[in-house]
């Protein structure tokens, strides 16, 4: 909108001018004042803005504006002159004077700004046929003008040398100017072309006002004011409109609309570049032509001036004949090298007719498609596509092709080509525009798909048994609650955990165990139906996508699934072949149905619950979820959060259980342990509040309160003279935890001053192939305990060969028998045989032996009779607050059972009278 209301405003101003200028402006006065001052003021102004222009755009073409606006100050300044003499000295103009000086350093500076906004040519040729052009230009012209009237000028009689002279300069320099307007006219850069535009016709419009000047006609009747001088108001106006016209930046691009039109108009100015030269031509001879019919004698500058036409324009012929054989040599050797570019492409280059007839096929088509290029040629591209890919095809051709050029050159379409060999290969295609038709540059691409497709299944499933991994199953199942079976209140989910799966891969390893989860996934995938998704989650956690069959009835589908969850139960715990051998593993399953509005997370989750009370509930069994198991979830998290401030608010209390002699009957040592009374009164062991402390950090935390309390305790008792140990027990990961360091335990010894051997550390999960424990550091650690005066006890003596792997390598005081094997002491003869070989082990290394879960009668004397030194349990107390505990260590004896005949069947033990049950608080 700017840039229309400066071009409507110029043309009022000019039109004002020039309507003043042919009324006359009303005075004589006025009109020499607008004749003479209004053209220097108009000049100025196109000098201070080319000035502006140039020192505020630092573009190449700067110097051309900066000549621009010194060609207008000189005008402006020879105007000014003029009007010094005519207006204020109210005098006729002397000739010559400053003011023809002016006028005539107009036109040189102009003549240089034009030749720095032509397009450079970039050979030695193009220079010379610019200047060929110019001189063919400037010379047809000069013939013109004198034959018509500069002859008249240079020979006038009586007028001085210095007069004709300044009379041909203005003709002279206007032929000049007008010679480098037309010649650039067609070479003109494309940068900020309509700034260029307008300037050239600013000059162009100038020159045309100086010629009729110079006419013999016009310039004996002219004075200052009259229309003429309207011309040369217009012309000034309009370069100093040139620069600020456009609003696009000097050096910016071309729009992709001038772009795009750009092409139609090169033939028409290509055509009259090719042209300009013979119009010279004709010019020239149609001055010499005058001069012949007018019967006047041919002048010598005319021959002169006509000669050299004709040999510029010969030389220039010439140049342009060799230009073009050398551009028909260059042109045959690109025509070769990019046949030889497409015939040795490995991409097949097509080209399709707008009806769709194959007219071009490079020869890689027969190492491509197995397919000779000739027997392509001539047939119709969709015979040729896969029909599933067809219509997207077409689609896509379409939609291009409506697509303008300039916005949407290319496109990429990809779709299956038929081959010679009679397979479909996956091809991807750049299609480009030609004469109507199409272009398709064509590639193989069938082993990238294939990778892909294969990446994509890697991605999705596991890589030891094939089934889905969690992210597909997951994405099963959220498809399976959308769509069409959203409503299907059938779909389920089974959430599958193969018990005593870790003791296989403890005791065979980690290849069998592969071989078993593989064994395993492939009966679950047998097992499903064909709709159904069987997945493996992760670890030996399987999972299964169970779709309903629009049953409404809620019993009859949980009975449905619940038989496919049981035969799947049934299934996956038969016996697997491994290594060689049988082992059998069971499954606990966890069901859970899809309700209205669930996500397929919650889901997953409700499953998982139902399946975590399956194994609570003794494994290998199937539990259906019911809203309840989430509330328990939610207890434990609440309990969880309260353990956090439990220890800081004092609600734990150590409780003490002795250690007895089998022999003696007395207390050898007492098992420090924990327990937690909630602020509501509730008492927890630690298998209760240690199974939902899931942080390390808050475990830690106990373990050291643990440590500090039982050394605290046994410290007051010996100093009160009850100098028995305490044990307490710690796991080989928590000894190794820089948060409890050796010195640690020292200055805790130290400050409490609790006797040499009155600490027993009870080292629990000692693992040799667990990673997270070192056990070369575990022995330093424990020796410079022993060193200390620390006994170290072995807990979960005989459970695996684990324990025995720590007892070769770890100085050991103390074996503590694992209490599975002491459950069952007394009803299994084969129990007994372990435990006795265990024992005497210990007896020979002269190790004590503590038997922990000592809750009968039966149990005392059939571990006495083993061999056993020490007992733990119900057999003879319970946990003891300290009070009780000092009780039972003044007394220091426990009636030990009489003895009792052992059997072999499974009848229920008898419990002795002499056992002392002692209540845990």
């Amino acid at each position: 909108m700017g840039g229309v209301a400066a071009q409507i405003g110029l043309g009022l101003v000019c039109g004002g001018y020039a309507t003043g200028a042919a009324l006359g402006w009303g005075s004589q006065q006025l009109a020499l004042f607008m004749g003479d001052f209004g053209l220097s003021a108009a000049a100025l102004a196109a000098a201070v803005s080319c000035f502006r222009y140039a020192r505020d755009h630092g573009h190449s073409f700067r110097p051309a504006w900066y000549l621009f606006a010194f060609s207008s100050f000189m005008a402006a300044v020879g105007n000014a002159v003029w009007g010094w003499y005519e207006v204020v000295l109210r005098q006729a103009v002397p000739s010559p004077s400053v003011a023809d000086l002016c006028f005539l350093l107009f036109a040189p500076p102009a003549i240089v700004g034009l030749l720095v906004l032509a397009k450079k040519p970039v050979t030695r040729a193009g220079w010379v046929c610019l200047g060929l052009d110019s001189w063919l230009i400037g010379g047809s012209l000069l013939t013109l003008s004198w034959s018509l009237a500069l002859a008249h000028t240079a020979y006038v009689p009586g007028e001085s040398v210095a007069r004709a002279a300044l009379s041909l300069a203005y003709p002279l320099l206007d032929i000049v100017l007008v010679s480098m307007v037309l010649a650039l006219h067609f070479r003109r850069s494309h940068i900020n072309r309509s700034a260029i535009n307008t300037a050239i016709a600013a000059l162009a419009l100038t020159v045309l006002c100086d010629a009729l000047f110079t006419s013999p006609l016009l310039r004996e009747h002219y004075s200052s004011g009259q229309l003429l001088d309207a011309g040369w108001f217009a012309g000034s106006l309009l370069l100093a409109y040139a620069p600020w016209g456009v609003r696009r930046p000097a050096d910016a691009p071309p729009p992709a609309a001038v772009r795009a039109r750009q092409p139609h108009s090169r033939p028409l100015a290509g055509s009259l570049a090719a042209l300009t030269p013979y119009l010279a031509a004709a010019v020239c001879t149609l001055g010499i032509l005058y001069n012949v019919v007018e019967g006047r004698r041919v002048d010598r500058v005319v021959v002169f001036t006509g000669c050299t036409v004709v040999l510029a324009l010969v030389v220039r012929q010439g140049i342009m004949l060799l230009d073009n054989i050398a551009l028909t040599h260059e042109l045959a050797q690109k025509e070769n090298h990019f046949r030889s570019l497409v015939q040795g492409s490995s991409d097949v280059i097509m080209i399709a007719a707008p009806t769709g007839i194959l007219r071009y096929v490079s020869p890689a088509a027969s190492g491509v498609y197995g397919r000779e290029a000739e027997e392509l040629i001539g047939s119709e591209l969709a015979s040729l596509i896969h029909p599933e890919d067809l219509g997207a095809v077409v689609h896509e051709v379409r939609r291009f092709l409506a697509a303008p050029p300039s916005e949407e050159p290319t496109t990429r379409i990809e779709c299956r080509f038929r081959s010679g060999r009679g397979e479909w290969l996956n091809v991807e295609s750049t299609v480009n525009r030609h004469q109507g038709g199409l272009i398709f540059n064509s590639r193989d691409v069938t082993e990238r798909v294939r990778l892909q497709a294969q990446l994509r299944h890697n991605a999705e499933h596991d890589p030891l048994t094939d089934l889905p991994n969690r992210a597909l199953f997951t994405e099963r199942v959220r498809g399976a609650l959308s769509g069409r079976r959203a409503s299907d209140a059938g779909t389920a989910v089974l959430f599958i955990d193969l018990d005593g799966f870790k003791a296989v891969n403890d005791r065979l390893g980690h290849q069998a165990g592969d071989e078993l989860l593989v064994q395993a996934a492939r009966r679950l995938h047998d097992s499903v139906r064909a709709g159904d998704t069987a997945a493996r989650l992760g670890g030996d956690e399987f999972a299964a996508l169970i779709l309903g069959d629009g049953t409404r009835d809620r019993a009859e589908r949980e009975r449905r699934v619940h038989e496919i969850a049981d035969r799947l139960r049934g299934t996956l715990s038969q016996p697997y072949r491994v290594d060689g051998g049988e082992v059998r593993v069971a499954a606990s399953i966890g069901v859970a149905f899809a309700e209205p509005g669930i996500s397929a997370g919650d889901l997953l989750r409700n499953a998982d619950l139902a399946m975590y009370r399956a194994k609570a509930a003794g494994k290998d069994r199937v539990e259906l979820y019911a809203p309840q198991m989430q509330a328990e979830v939610v207890r434990r998290t609440e309990l969880a959060a309260r353990l956090r401030t439990a220890l800081h608010d004092g609600e734990f209390a150590l409780l003490h259980q002795p250690v007895v002699d089998l022999n003696t009957g007395r207390i050898s040592a007492v098992a420090a342990q924990a327990r937690w009374r909630s602020a509501q009164g509730i008492l927890f062991t630690p298998a209760e509040f240690l199974r939902v402390a899931d942080d390390g950090e808050r475990t830690a935390e106990l373990g050291r309160w643990l440590l500090e309390e039982a050394v605290e305790q046994a410290a007051e008792r010996a100093g009160i003279g009850h100098r028995t140990p305490v044990t307490v027990r710690l796991s080989a990961r928590r000894l190794l935890d820089r948060s409890m360091p050796l010195g640690s335990v020292e200055s805790l010894l130290t400050r409490h001053g609790l006797p040499s051997g009155s600490l027993i550390i009870e080292l629990a999960d000692s693992d040799p192939r667990d990673p997270r424990v070192s056990f070369d550091e575990l022995e330093q650690r424990l020796a410079a305990l022993r060193r200390l005066g620390v006994k170290i006890a072995l807990d979960g003596f005989g459970s695996g060969h684990a324990a025995i792997d720590a007892l070769r390598r770890l100085p050991v005081d103390i074996l503590k028998l694992d209490r599975g094997l002491v459950e069952g002491i007394v009803e299994s003869a084969r129990l007994r045989k372990i435990t006795s070989g265990l024992l005497r082990i210990a007896g020979d290394l002269g190790m004590q032996s503590v038997a922990d879960g000592v809750d009968m009668p039966e149990q005392v004397l059939a571990l006495r009779s083993m061999g056993c030194t020490h007992g733990q349990g119900m057999a003879f107390s319970g946990p003891l607050d300290e009070y009780r505990l000092r009780r039972a260590l003044v007394r220091d004896e426990y009636p030990l059972p009489g003895e009792v005949a052992l059997t072999g069947g499974n009848r229920p033990p008898s419990r002795s009278h002499s056992e002392t049950p002692v209540p845990p608080t």
